[in-house]
This record gives structure tokens, sequence and C-alpha cells, in this order.
């Protein structure tokens, strides 16, 4: 476990499985600290947890349809473990192996070396995610990797936030302000259909401030497939390499406010809608549905499987590099 700890007092806690986040803990408006990270009692509870919480999914995070695609017209199977899809790069994904890390100051840097035909991906691939923890209470994740053959990629973390603090149950009274107007419509598998859809008018639009739970229960398709939100926005004017801002999510109980920048073109928000189950948390119990709410910013969901969205190919003599940044203020 590393513990990085600013001048303030705040602190992150990181975790070699999976090179995940275990903890932040950061000040309310009264000043008072408070981890406002979900995570486990035990170590050995970050292996093989169906949230992934914290952690780096991959080789490619989210969905990639049936399991298969095809790359310079060779076609590719991976594991089949959420439904009838590939999810987060399969059960011996990044998630769920031990990263090499080593720390200096405020900074920790993760490697993983992904040998070729690693749960059915093409390619030797070496990973780095190196995270910042800065006096002005900002927590950065740069990820980068190089393959030595054709292969697809989409890495991101899976952090799940409750600004009240972890243990305080339900975040569906949190607000989140999105800069995306178009999402993507999903098939009841929550694979996206290609399509990419303007939010305006439906429960999706979230580029006013809006409660989480406002509209969960709304009757309209993509809710009732993921029982709450589980979808991929658009990010408003995405240029590749280009940081942006992509959303904040307050808390009006504690005062915090998280301001989320990101590289990638699309973020996914995910509300925890199958947490109950999870292993015991740090406080000793275990996570209600709706508890924490993951905010990750990715490449689009089954882009190997759609020309429409952006690349998620990384070919030798490139470097994939991306940028997450998770601004604490109150």
């Amino acid at each position: 476990m590393i513990e990085l700890t600013n001048k303030s007092g705040a602190s992150v806690w990181l975790n070699e499985t999976g090179a995940g986040i275990v903890a932040v803990i950061v000040p309310d408006r009264e000043g008072n600290l408070s981890d406002v990270a979900l995570g486990y009692k035990d170590a050995s509870s970050y292996i093989g947890d169906g949230p992934c919480a914290g952690k780096i999914p991959g080789r490619f995070a989210n969905r990639i349809a049936l399991g298969q695609f095809s790359l310079d017209g060779k076609k590719y199977r991976l594991a089949v473990n959420n439904g009838p899809n590939h999810l987060h790069g399969g059960p011996g994904g990044f998630a769920n192996k031990a990263w090499d890390v080593r720390s200096e100051g405020n900074t920790a840097e993760f490697s993983l070396v992904s040998p070729d035909m690693d749960e059915g991906y093409p390619g030797k691939l070496e990973v780095k995610a190196v995270y910042r923890w800065s006096d002005s209470n900002v927590l950065s994740l740069e990820i980068t990797a190089k393959s030595d053959a054709a292969t697809v990629i989409n890495l991101t973390n899976h952090t799940y936030w409750n600004l009240s603090g972890e243990d305080s149950g339900s975040v569906l009274d949190h607000t989140l302000k999105l800069n995306a107007s178009s999402w993507l419509p999903t098939d009841p598998t929550l694979v996206p259909t290609g399509e990419i859809s303007p939010v305006k008018g439906t429960p999706m639009d979230f580029t006013s401030p809006k409660a989480l739970g406002r509209d969960i229960h709304e009757d309209f398709d993509a809710l009732r497939y993921g029982k709450g939100y589980d979808n991929c926005w658009v990010i408003d004017g995405w240029k590749e390499g280009k940081l942006s801002q992509v959303g904040v999510l307050s808390d009006p109980k504690s005062g915090r406010s998280l301001s989320i920048w990101s590289t990638q073109p699309g973020v996914q928000i995910y509300t925890g809608n199958w947490l109950a189950g999870s292993p015991v948390s740090k406080s000793g119990r275990s996570y209600n549905d709706y508890d924490g709410v993951a905010i990750e910013c990715q490449n689009f969901p089954d882009a190997p499987n759609k020309p429409g969205f952006p690349s998620p190919v990384l070919r030798p003599g490139e470097v994939y590099r991306q940028i997450i940044e998770f601004r604490f203020s109150c």
C-alpha cells in the first residue's frame, strides 16, 4: 500500500492490485477530513471483485460486444464475462493483476507488462500509470503504453466516489454537471448501437447541474437496461491529446466538489447500480446499490467494432497517452 500526503494533511492511498485508488481523504467545508473513495476492509477483496473498485481495468475498459473484434483482417476472441459481452479486459485483466510500483514524494509509478495474447489481446503491451497528488488536492493520473504489435487499448480509473464520505449511504443527492451534449444509446446488454444522440429532452441531460437521483427511475430504455445510469457521454469539443473539463460532481451536505478533467473522448457514468453484495467495506459493511458513483474517463465502449468511434488501435512505434485529473475543492 502506498500513501501520498500533501502539506495540508489530505492524503491518497494506492494499491498494487489493479494500480488502484484505495482511499482519498480530503476536507469538507468545515475542514473535517473524510475518505470519499469506496473501498474494502481487506486487501484480498480487491482481487476479482465485481465492482472493480478504484482500479485500472484493461486491456480494454468497458464492453466489447460478444467478446470479439477484428484487427487488420484477423478475428480475435475474448472472454465473455458480462452477459454475452467482454467487460474490463476479462477475468484476468489489468484490474486483477499485481502491478510493480515505486514511489517518491507525492508520486507513485505503477508498471505492468501484458504478454502477447494476454486474455486474447494481440501484442506485448507495456503500461505505466503515474499518480501525482498535489498540495492543492489534485490527483492526476497519467497512463502510457506501447505495444510490439497492433492491438486495441482503452484504459481508465474505476473509483467510486461518495463526497459525503465512503460510509454515508446513497449518492443520489449528489449533483452532476457534464460538458456533454450527446450520449451513446445502447442495446439491452449495454453495448452502444453506434448512434450518437443529443441529451436534450431526455433523462441523460446533465448539461446543467442535476441530482443523480432526479431522473434515475424514469421510464427510459437506458435506465431500465442498467437499473440506473451506466452509459457513456461524448465530451463536447474533444480534441486528441487536449486536457479538458469533463464535469463536476458536488455534494450539498459536505460542500465538497470534484472537478474531473481528461484527454479522453468519453465518460462512462455508473451510479453503482449493482453494489449490493460487494466485499466488506472499510467501514465493515457491504455497500448498497447507489452508494457511490464511478466517473470513468475513457474511449467509447465497443470501439473496436464501431468504425465511427475514435480508434482504439495502438500500433508499434506509437505511444498511448491519456491523462485524468480529479480536482477536489470545498
